[in-house]
């Protein structure tokens, strides 16, 4: 990379959610007259979105808990990184990065405190990957009038819009310090004169970017008239720069300012505010670095108010401003919930997964409309399609003896209304009842995957004293098998790797007891694995996110509403009045 204002359009992603800078850099995406956030993603978080807001408008911006779990097709654009997690976590976010992201050109590491041995570490990956790594300790880089990585130029939209960067310039700012460069920033700005990028170094004692080769790329650009430069007492970057500067002979103007002469009152080496902001030679100190910068035909200013002078004076201005700044109004109010599953039009019309409900529901049966409802997807496969069906037909219901329908039939003829009823059976469903299809959907996932064999699975169980959901059945055997679930492999296993698994501990289970087969609950789990791995291609973390959701449950309770519902009718039809349970039909130890 050239400079950084060869990025026009970024795509940005972000480690750690960071609420208030990643407004900011939305804001400014915003404010600039950007049409769509360049922030794509945030990453190592739990919750699945991020609530933010573009403009006057919220906004959800997906969260993953690892780089790998974004979709390609984003990390193949991904231009720039923020990593704005702990210390510990910035040298593998940043290699992440590099081996993930074929795009990347910058990123910026905001944590301070990153060990001596990871900083190294930092330098040597991205001077080997070609990027640039602004920090440790860094708040990132502003290209004026294009974008921000970072909270560089402020945090509110308030400081944005007065900041003076939302149109492109000519000026450069290149400072150690995250807390001046702002200052400097505004200074440029005041004075007339317009950003063509800033950047901060970072104020760690092992900066992956070196301070002088932001200031080379800034006299390498075409575009630059002037430099202006924040340094500090300690190292020894701007000999670098003033051995630049002095060889490039350029006409571009550097004006710089270097803190710290104070140092020079104090007997021993005092610690400034930054982790290398102590001069512990001559050729450390700020006068030493002032006079050899002066000597290569820097402008450098004897005291801050000298600073600001230098650049009233030598920073060009900027004839052209910005005649429409779009409007952020404050407060922004953020909704109480977040549902894409359906929403009324000002309309009135419904529209279901963004589609009006006619459309939506014009081509579907029931069981393909509950199913894009579901998945919150209007596309599955095929296979998928006709699974849910056909277990949604074979779950409608099993008999009046379950509890589910017991309690439906019992509160109908209490003389209840049908919520009240349908409520009732279905707060039946839990493990031991219904509920079973998610457990095992569970079990056989993770023991798949962990590569456990079937009769160590079967043994775990045993020796804890746990029934394996998905298997056993009161009423059907190894002799008289359950015709659901001898219809449900017919038809669907395709001898995927989590079918074979739970046939191979029915093999195991029914040997020890002829009625512990594989049962509807346990078959509709693991033929439902295998088709979404298989059939609806999704990986790993996909299927989880699946299970966790309750899906597998969810047609168990969607099928068995349409049982209960027809036997709370049927007693109504027959208005049989109060149940209550014979004599005797309860016991007690004292009977």
């Amino acid at each position: 990379m050239k400079n950084f204002s060869e990025i026009t359009d970024p795509a940005i992603i972000v480690f750690g959610n960071h609420l208030a800078t990643i407004q900011s850099m939305l804001d400014y995406d915003y404010l600039v007259g950007r049409e769509a956030p360049s922030v794509k993603a945030v990453v190592g978080v739990q919750q699945k979105v991020c609530r933010y807001f573009f403009g006057n408008r919220e906004i959800l911006i997906k969260g993953y808990q690892e780089l790998a779990d974004i979709p390609k097709a984003i990390r193949k654009e991904v231009e720039l990184v923020g990593v704005m997690q702990s210390a510990r976590r910035v040298l593998t976010g940043i290699e992440q990065s590099i081996s993930q992201l074929p795009k990347l050109k910058a990123a910026f590491v905001f944590a301070e405190n990153v060990t001596e041995q990871d900083a190294l570490k930092l330098r040597e990956i991205s001077t080997k990957a070609r990027i640039i790594v602004l920090g440790p300790a860094s708040v990132g880089v502003l290209v004026g009038g294009g974008w921000k990585l970072g909270a560089i130029g402020g945090i509110t939209a308030t400081q944005l819009k007065d900041s003076g960067t939302l149109i492109p310039g000519d000026t450069v700012v290149v400072s150690t310090s995250g807390g001046i460069v702002n200052e400097i920033i505004n200074r440029v700005t005041h004075s007339g004169g317009r950003l063509r990028y800033g950047v901060a170094i970072g104020g760690d004692l092992w900066p992956a970017t070196k301070p002088y080769e932001i200031f080379e790329m800034a006299l390498d650009d075409p575009n630059v008239k002037t430099i202006v430069y924040f340094g500090e007492l300690g190292g020894h970057d701007e000999e670098k720069v003033a051995e630049i500067y002095a060889q490039a002979k350029t006409k571009k103007i550097a004006i710089a300012y270097i803190a710290g002469s104070i140092s020079d009152h104090f007997e021993t080496p005092q610690q400034f505010g930054h982790a290398k902001a102590m001069a512990q030679t001559e050729t450390e100190s700020a006068a030493y670095k002032k006079k050899i910068l002066s000597n290569a035909g820097v402008q450098v200013a004897s005291g801050f108010a000298d600073f600001e002078q230098l650049i009233n004076k030598f920073v060009s201005k900027t004839q052209h401003e910005q005649s429409i700044i779009k409007e952020i109004k404050e407060p922004r109010m953020s909704a109480l919930f977040v549902d894409n599953i359906s929403k009324e039009g000002d309309d009135g019309v419904v529209r279901i997964l963004g589609e009006d409900i006619l459309a939506f529901t014009k081509d579907r049966s029931l069981s393909e409309t509950a199913l894009a409802m579901f998945t919150g997807r209007k596309k599955s496969s095929e296979q998928l399609k006709e699974f849910f069906d056909v277990v949604v037909k074979l779950l409608v219901d099993h008999g009046p003896q379950v509890s589910g329908a017991v309690n439906t039939m019992i509160t109908a003829r209490a003389g209840n209304e049908l919520p009240a009823a349908l409520a009732s059976g279905l707060l039946t469903i839990g493990p031991r009842f219904g509920g079973a299809i998610d457990q095992a959907a569970q079990n056989w996932f993770k023991a798949v995957n962990d590569g456990e064999k079937a009769y160590d699975f079967v043994e775990r169980f045993a020796k804890n004293k746990i029934y394996i959901p998905g298997i056993g059945h009161r009423k059907y055997r190894v002799d008289n098998p359950d015709p659901r679930v001898q219809t449900l492999l017919k038809n669907f296993d395709q001898g995927g790797q989590y079918t074979k698994f739970a046939k191979e501990i029915a093999k195991v289970t029914a040997a020890k007891k002829a009625n512990l087969i594989l049962n509807v609950d346990g078959a509709t789990a693991c033929l439902l694995l295998d088709i979404l791995e298989g059939d609806e291609k999704l990986n790993k973390n996909q299927i989880n996110e699946v299970l966790d959701s309750g899906f597998c449950n969810a047609l168990f309770v969607f099928a068995r509403s349409v049982g209960f519902i027809a036997h709370y009718l049927e007693q109504k039809r027959l208005d049989e009045g109060l149940f209550r349970l014979p004599d005797g039909m309860v016991i007690s130890e004292e009977t």
